[in-house]
């Protein structure tokens, strides 16, 4: 009797990473600002993208996930995304290779950053921003998804990274 092998190999994943969009500039930012490592929802911390966790389930696409971390990836979009918006101040990464001594300090909480069930992307979070007290704002994001597909999913989380940043920006600029 002969035997046949098969390979049950599954294809390999496809690879996503957020990019912010360009936000508008702002000026009499704090010069120097340190971004804390971001809070992450439980759920999120895996590395297939979560579509929805609508209905008390998890919608996770097998196959599609994020290129690193996602709290490490948002910690960058957001530090490139402010640094875009506040071209007067430098923004780094608390656990990056740098420090100084922060004029400001941003820390940010993700709970929830997939579709819902009108189809958006919705993100829902707070940040805080520490000078010598703390400023801390709850918020809730809405981004249609436009298009079908992983890549305009994943273009509607980019563009809620990119709003959270702009309201984190407009609190660092109104001291």
């Amino acid at each position: 009797a002969g035997w046949l092998l098969t390979s049950c190999a599954s294809p390999s994943p496809a690879l996503y990473t957020l990019e912010a969009p360009p936000g508008p500039v702002r000026r009499g930012g704090p010069r120097i600002i340190e971004l804390r490592g971001i809070g992450l929802a439980r759920y999120l911390e895996r590395s297939q993208i979560v579509r929805s966790s609508e209905n008390y389930r998890l919608d996770v696409l097998p196959n599609d996930w994020w290129g690193e971390p996602l709290d490490a990836m948002i910690g960058r979009t957001l530090a490139r995304a402010l640094t875009q918006r506040l071209p007067g101040s430098t923004v780094y990464l608390e656990n990056g290779a740098i420090s100084a001594e922060p004029d400001a300090t941003v820390q940010v909480n993700v709970q929830r950053l997939d579709q819902d069930a009108s189809g958006a992307v919705r993100l829902i979070g707070q940040f805080a921003i520490v000078r010598h007290a703390s400023d801390t704002r709850g918020v809730s994001i809405e981004v249609p998804v436009q298009g079908a597909g992983t890549s305009a999913l994943v273009g509607a989380m980019s563009a809620a990274i990119g709003e959270l940043a702009d309201r984190i920006c407009a609190a660092l600029a109104v001291a």
